[in-house]
């Protein structure tokens, strides 16, 4: 290559021609390393870190992330952004590595055993079994409590009075029908 600088009257003072190179043999295989950046270099070193008591090793790059994600809850924007596009890279790759689930047919079944509201209410003594009348198929009739009576009675809307024949079936329904102050006797 010429050491002259180019000048306008000369096409091609010294240079070879466009899309020659001067190297017959061109660039040797293998001649140049790869080089590896100082980050990458950062990247596979490892830190002994203590966490929950005791202590572990972690590379550079995970404890990098621990510290995007502390920036990220602290509100640090750039932080934010960074760990949402790491939770859409999760679940892109999630959702095209998750195996799909087997469809499930859904059937759809009554509820085998009535007594279950029954249990429940006696659970919360709301009502007491009555074992001397059985009612059909081996159930028991369950009585109202004289609270719960009083309670409904005192939540009741509208001003007409209960006649006698409501009454009577409220004590029939009643453990103790001597017990709640009636409407009627008030």
């Amino acid at each position: 290559m010429s050491n002259k600088s180019r000048t306008r009257s000369k096409a091609n003072p010294g240079w070879f021609p466009k899309g020659r190179s001067g190297n017959l043999k061109g660039r040797p295989r293998g001649s140049r390393a790869p080089e590896s950046s100082a980050f990458e270099v950062l990247i596979e070193r490892t830190l002994t870190v203590t966490d929950r008591g005791g202590t572990r090793e972690i590379t550079m790059e995970e404890a990098l992330q621990r510290r995007t994600y502390q920036d990220a809850l602290k509100g640090k924007r750039m932080a934010i952004r960074e760990v949402v596009k790491w939770i859409r890279q999760r679940d892109a790759w999630l959702a095209e590595h998750a195996p799909k689930p087997p469809r499930q047919e859904i059937t759809i079944r009554p509820a085998p055993d009535p007594d279950n509201a029954d249990a429940a209410l006696v659970l919360l003594r709301v009502s007491a079994p009555d074992p001397d009348r059985a009612w059909f198929s081996g159930r028991t009739l369950l009585l109202l409590e004289p609270w719960a009576v009083r309670a409904a009675l005192r939540r009741r809307r509208g001003g007409q009075r209960l006649t006698d024949r409501e009454l009577e079936e409220i004590r029939c329904c009643t453990r103790d029908p001597d017990s709640p102050r009636w409407e009627a006797d008030e």
